[in-house]
């Protein structure tokens, strides 16, 4: 999904904080497509966009409109969208082409039970490893978010949160296919997840969460840590569920 000129200025003018952070995320963006093959580059941005949900469910995908909006040319993102359909992020269709895929219900389910699986065992893992200079780390992004909380700064708490679990997940040692793997699930869930973390009530629910975490790495038992976790990502799943359904009670008035 590509942006036009007004759009970017008016989104700048009520959330003056996101120019600050796009300005680098577009450094970063540049020095990457510098440093790596176009076609690597190509598909990493491409998934990248589908995980984090910039495509409508069901939009079309051409290859001209993308490769002109990534500066490439039509070949490497043929070939990344044929491989992003090979993995099911996107659907062939009968008339040439892809779209999006729609997740029913179903699929969304799994796609959390999926990832209650895969933090269950990350930090069954984590317990071994944890210091209590990590520990500290993490209830410092805890508290950031609680005062963001009272502040109602609810990107703010976004960010905390996301950094929370990815300091967790940086404590796995040497397991760089299973951080690729949790990476991606964690990026498909929260194109769910969106909706439920950007209101107050969704927010402190997510910072309270946080601190049963903690309090279960403290204690070093990997067996409370992985219920711990997996109730967590539970009722991350039943949020978004119930969002989900809001908006589509919405869509139907």
């Amino acid at each position: 999904m590509f942006w036009d000129e007004i759009q970017i200025i008016s989104l700048f003018n009520k959330q003056p904080k996101l120019y600050t952070t796009l300005q680098k995320s577009t450094a970063q963006l540049k020095a990457l497509k510098k440093s790596t093959p176009v076609r690597e580059w190509t598909y990493t941005n491409l998934k990248s966009d589908v995980l984090a949900g910039r495509f409508t469910p069901g939009e079309r995908l051409t290859e001209e409109h993308l490769a002109s909006g990534l500066g490439v040319s039509r070949t490497p993102v043929r070939e990344a969208l044929h491989k992003l359909a090979s993995e099911g992020l996107i659907q062939p269709l009968e008339s040439r082409g892809f779209c999006v895929a729609r997740d029913s219900r179903e699929d969304i389910e799994d796609l959390f039970d999926i990832r209650a699986a895969l933090e269950g065992y990350a930090i069954r893992i984590i317990c071994e490893y944890v210091t209590e200079t990590d520990i500290k780390k993490l209830n410092g992004f805890i508290e950031k978010a609680a005062d963001a909380l009272r502040r109602k700064e609810l990107d703010e708490i976004f960010e905390y949160n996301t950094q929370f679990h990815d300091t967790l997940h940086a404590l796995v040692p040497n397991k760089s296919r299973f951080h690729s793997l949790i990476a991606d699930t964690r990026k498909y869930v929260l194109r769910y997840r969106r909706d439920s973390l950007h209101y107050l009530d969704g927010a402190k629910k997510t910072i309270d969460g946080h601190r049963k975490i903690l309090l279960a790495i403290g204690l070093k038992d990997p067996d409370l840590c992985e219920r711990v976790m997996r109730e967590h990502v539970k009722e991350a799943k039943q949020e978004a569920l119930h969002k989900i359904s809001e908006n589509i009670t919405t869509q139907g008035k």
